[in-house]
């Protein structure tokens, strides 16, 4: 049975994520509630959850010892299958512009920074149910093409340098990055443990990827 590591780094979202993650591996894979570096480099698919700050979340990962580099052990050397969720999502950036400027991971090149809506009707934080808009053949987003909405809360975004990295937008005042995906990478600016039935799917193909 294929072990999933869920990052445990403090974050809010924690035991909704592993609830989510359970229901949708149906009892065909083994979900791990870890910041143990050793299990996450030998884990064989990665999700990092997240909710909050950049700043602080990505101090929280840095304060787990060994925590960032087992991480790129098993997903920039040995090409496990990764999935971030809302901040989880952001970390995969160069940086974050929220209070400051902030190094993340450097995984997907790009800035994290505030939202700006150029309709008053649209509030920020962005808080609702969204139709994605210009879905790529992505696996793990193609499906939501089809209209399912899915449910965000935030206040910053994603922007990749290079919009090829970028597998479904949502507009919302102005549109934005809702998903992710560079080689075996992929994020989500959307909580799929907050979906229904569109996130459980989203996160059963997750279990399946072969990227």
């Amino acid at each position: 049975m294929q072990s999933v590591a869920l990052i445990d780094y403090g974050s809010g979202n924690l035991h909704s994520a592993e609830k989510a993650l359970l229901r949708a591996a149906d009892g065909r894979s083994r979900i791990v509630v870890t910041h143990d570096p050793e299990t996450v480099a030998g884990a064989d698919r990665v999700v990092l959850p997240g909710v909050g700050a950049f700043k602080t979340c990505m101090d929280a990962l840095a304060e787990r010892p060994g925590l960032i580099e087992a991480m790129n052990q098993a997903i920039r050397v040995r090409g496990a299958p990764f999935l971030g969720v809302c901040v989880g999502m952001q970390l995969l950036a160069s940086r974050g512009l929220e209070f400051g400027v902030t190094a993340g991971l450097d995984w997907i090149g790009g800035e994290v920074r505030k939202l700006e809506s150029r309709d008053p009707a649209a509030k920020i934080p962005h808080m609702g149910w969204n139709n994605l808009c210009d879905v790529t053949d992505q696996a793990l987003v193609a499906p939501l093409a089809r209209g399912g909405t899915v449910y965000f809360t935030h206040s910053f975004a994603f922007f990749p340098d290079d919009d090829k990295d970028v597998a479904a937008w949502v507009d919302h005042g102005g549109r934005f990055p809702a998903a992710v995906a560079k080689g075996n990478v992929a994020g989500v600016q959307f909580h799929p443990e907050k979906s229904q039935a569109s996130g459980l799917s989203l996160l059963a193909r997750f279990l399946e990827w072969r990227p």
